[in-house]
């Protein structure tokens, strides 16, 4: 009986999870990290073993006490297992909280073109945001996403921030992603100077020809 009204319990604590936690929990836990990316650790009492941290070339945490912890090219699941049986050395049952970020690069038309590590529930909307969102010159209907599929090959996702409806905005992150938002298109910066020069331009070698032939006769 006691039992049966611990898992009674224990279903109505999860059901009482808001969706977008429980979303934000699977997410965290499907990210696979990268080299470059990073991971935040917080060690209860341990200060020594907390803080953010790169993942280095190898797979592992650039920091002097966890080299052997493996956290890259697994299931952020598989990379926690890790660290809690490298803790294990020290303390009997550890008490930890590892959270994935992962790195995305936002430059263009951008207030704070950066480098940033950031969780990987992050929509690309949230991410243009993180960065101070778009200038008045960026086009925020026209956001490229340059992207590396696991085949090796680069996509490229035209992403359009000013239509929430069509949902585009709320595509999550992938480590090594390079979102860039593109300038307006202006038909005075654009078309009409860049065509004045040209007749500008025309006129002058005109002119120049014409002054060289009154020269030769």
């Amino acid at each position: 009986m006691r039992a049966l009204f611990s898992l009674t319990l224990l279903a109505l604590v999860v059901l009482s999870v808001p969706a977008s936690a429980q979303e934000s929990r699977a997410s965290s836990e499907q990210a696979v990290l990268a080299p470059g990316d990073s991971v935040r650790i917080v060690v209860w009492r341990k200060p020594e073993f907390s803080g953010d941290f790169v993942v280095a070339p190898n797979g592992t945490v650039t920091h002097p006490l966890f080299r052997s912890v493996q956290v890259a090219g697994v299931p952020f699941a598989t990379a926690e297992a890790n660290l809690r049986r490298f803790l294990a050395r020290f303390e009997e049952n550890p008490e930890f909280v590892m959270e994935p970020l992962i790195r995305v690069a936002i430059s263009g038309e951008v207030e704070r073109p950066l480098v940033y590590a950031l969780r990987p529930e992050t929509t690309i909307a949230e991410a243009v945001a993180r960065a101070g969102g778009a200038t008045e010159v960026g086009a925020r209907n026209r956001v490229r996403v340059l992207r590396l599929e696991s085949s090796g090959q680069q996509e490229q996702l035209i992403i359009n921030l000013t239509d929430p409806e069509a949902g585009y905005g709320r595509i999550p992150i992938r480590s090594g992603d390079q979102i860039i938002v593109d300038r307006r298109k202006s038909f005075m910066r654009d078309i009409l100077l860049p065509t004045l020069g040209v007749i500008g331009s025309i006129a002058s070698l005109g002119l120049l020809i014409d002054r060289v032939s009154r020269n030769n006769n």
